[in-house]
C-alpha cells in the first residue's frame, strides 16, 4: 500500500529526528575532552604522544596511519605546560578514531649542551573494557594520579671519562613505595569525559652508580676506579680500591670525587 502525504512526511520527520540525533551523538563523541597534567621534580618536562586507532564498531583505516597521533610539549627545552588537553574522538581521513594510549617521555636537563639530558618513559593505556583490579579511579574532584619515583645513576663515557647521568623512573604507590615497571596508569573510555589524569613524579635524593663495581663510596662522596689504565672504558674496580682517575664534569672541570668535583 502507498502511504498517504501525511504518513510520507511523518516518515521524513522520524528520519530527519534520527539524522539529528546520530549526527549530534557522533558530534558530542568527538568534543569530548580530558586533560592530562604533571607534577614534577624542578627542571623535569614530560613529553606525550596521544595515539588514536579506530574506534569500536569501525571498518575503516587510515591511509598510511598518518596523523593518528597528537604530540604535546614537543619541544620542551623551549615551551613546555603541565598541562595537555586531549580528545577522545578525532575523525581522519573520515575514518572516526578513538584515543588508546599516551606514550610519556619523561625528561630533564642536567647540563647547557642539548645532548646533556636524561629520560625514562611512562605510560597511559586507554580501552573500551578493563578489568576493576587494573582500572585507575577518580576522587570527588574528577582527578585521577598515579605515581613515579626517578633517580639519576651516573656513569663516565669516552677517553676523557666526562659524566654523563642516565634518569631511571619507577611505578610508584602513594606512599613512595617502588613498584615493578615504568610509571603506568590504565582507564576505560567512559572514565575520561571532563576528568583530569596525573602524572606524579618523586626525585629521589640521591644519586648512584649506573653501573656496578666501577665507583668507590668515600665519606664525600663517589671515587672513579682507574681499571687497567686511563683508556680503559669500563675500568671495574675488581676490590682495588687505592687506584682512582680523575674524570670531566659537564661544564669542562676536571675532578677526583663526585658530586662535589674536589676533595
Amino acid at each position: 500500500m502507498k502511504p498517504t502525504n501525511l504518513q510520507t512526511k511523518s516518515l521524513l520527520r522520524i528520519s530527519a529526528l534520527g539524522f539529528a540525533l546520530a549526527a549530534s551523538a557522533s558530534f558530542a563523541q568527538q568534543t569530548e575532552t580530558f586533560t592530562f597534567t604533571a607534577d614534577l621534580p624542578s627542571n623535569f618536562a614530560y613529553k606525550a604522544i596521544a595515539e588514536y586507532v579506530p574506534a569500536k564498531g569501525e571498518t575503516c583505516t587510515v591511509p598510511g596511519g598518518r596523523n593518528t597521533a597528537v604530540g604535546y610539549n614537543m619541544k620542551w627545552r623551549e615551551s613546555y605546560t603541565p598541562n595537555s588537553e586531549i580528545a577522545i574522538y578525532r575523525t581522519v581521513s573520515g575514518c572516526l578514531l578513538v584515543i588508546s594510549r599516551i606514550k610519556l617521555d619523561i625528561n630533564s636537563s642536567y647540563g647547557k649542551e642539548r645532548g646533556d639530558f636524561g629520560g625514562d618513559f611512562a605510560t597511559v593505556v586507554i580501552t573500551n573494557e578493563l578489568e576493576e583490579k587494573y582500572k585507575s579511579s577518580f576522587n570527588e574532584a574528577g582527578e585521577s594520579t598515579f605515581y613515579g619515583h626517578c633517580q639519576w645513576l651516573f656513569r663516565t663515557s669516552g677517553k676523557p671519562r666526562i659524566l654523563r647521568k642516565i634518569l631511571d623512573c619507577k611505578s610508584a604507590e602513594a606512599n613512595g613505595e617502588l613498584d615493578r615497571g615504568h610509571p603506568f596508569s590504565a582507564y576505560t573510555l567512559d572514565q575520561l569525559p571532563g576528568k583530569t589524569v596525573k602524572m606524579k613524579i618523586k626525585l629521589a635524593g640521591t644519586e648512584r652508580p649506573a653501573i656496578k663495581d666501577t665507583w668507590v663510596k668515600v665519606p664525600d662522596g663517589w671515587k672513579r676506579c682507574m681499571g687497567d689504565n686511563f683508556e680503559d672504558q669500563y675500568a671495574f674496580c675488581f676490590g682495588n680500591h687505592e687506584d682512582f682517575s680523575t674524570f670531566q664534569m659537564v661544564d669542562g672541570r676536571t675532578c677526583t670525587i663526585y658530586p662535589g668535583c674536589t676533595e
